[in-house]
């Protein structure tokens, strides 16, 4: 089956089984990195995870197990982008997928609203833990990344320094008073209530006459029925365009800030409209991966 994200990381022309086939076969023999972990039982024989790179930091993950034998058996891939910078240091926790040796991770940050579930990329280095009995492990960092195959760049929202410096300060009380809310402080209840109600009232004042986007300066949603799938909308720090070493496919590469959270993202040059600059926004949906700093 072709994966819907492949052309995010530059191999939009995969049509059939046979090129998917030998894609992955690729991946398997000239790897730049291979991790393995006995399984839990001697039937399930030596689980692998082969990872080769078509540019930095991004790639195709292929994934299956040696037997007594030695023969490889594959069992699933997935394109991936590593992030470049720590998007989270609050705590996660791990999921195992139902249907095959795949996980999902779960973050309750503050500053986005919803908690959060992305698709975990380094999978060894938690099962080790976990055979250890060394779980929960406290001190971990987690970093963001996202695959997109739908995206347009948007003129930012101006705002002078003074403007700059209040909707940061809104967003650290914000954060606060859901922190305190959780905990169950009534007034941090009433409060939130109270400025939603507000904020409901002023853009719906607002709308008759202004574009939506001219309100909304970024936002996180949750897209779809997928858990790990957002549409987003945030300002662009940092882009770069790269070039699938294999196919010669170019990908935008952005950092992209949403609501304070840092991640960056990967779309085909194809699949985006507009041209992306620092300042600028990116809006698209995409398929949110992360990659956790386990201590040493």
């Amino acid at each position: 089956m072709l994966h819907k994200y492949l052309r995010a990381v530059g191999f939009s022309k995969i049509k059939t089984r046979k090129q998917l086939e030998e894609l992955i076969t690729e991946c398997v023999k000239n790897s730049e990195k291979r991790e393995y972990i006995t399984m839990e039982t001697e039937e399930d024989g030596i689980f692998v995870e082969c990872t080769k790179e078509f540019a930095s930091d991004m790639g195709i993950v292929v994934r299956g197990e040696f037997d007594e034998e030695n023969n490889f058996s594959y069992d699933y891939y997935f394109p991936y982008l590593k992030g470049s910078g720590v998007s989270s240091e609050e705590d996660v926790t791990i999921e195992r997928h139902a249907e095959k040796e795949s996980y999902a991770g779960v973050c309750d940050d503050l500053r986005i609203g919803v908690t959060l579930i992305f698709y975990f990329q380094n999978i060894i280095p938690y099962l080790k833990l976990r055979r250890e009995d060394r779980l929960p492990i406290k001190g971990t960092t987690l970093i963001l990344s996202g695959l997109s195959t739908s995206g347009s760049i948007m003129l930012p929202i101006i705002k002078n320094e003074k403007e700059k410096k209040k909707v940061k300060k809104v967003a650290r009380d914000r954060n606060h008073l859901i922190a305190e809310a959780r905990k169950g402080d009534e007034e941090a209840i009433e409060s939130l209530t109270l400025e939603d109600m507000d904020t409901y009232t002023t853009i719906s004042r607002k709308i008759q006459k202004e574009d939506v986007f001219s309100i909304v300066d970024t936002y996180f949603m949750p897209y779809g029925v997928e858990c790990d799938q957002y549409s987003v909308l945030g300002e662009i720090t940092a882009c770069e365009l790269i070039r699938n070493k294999m196919t010669s496919e170019e990908i935008h590469r952005m950092t992209v800030n949403c609501n304070e959270l840092i991640f960056d993202i990967c779309i085909n040059k194809e699949d985006l409209l507009g041209e992306p600059e620092v300042g600028r926004r990116f809006k698209g949906t995409l398929w949110m991966q992360g990659f956790i700093n386990f201590p040493a």
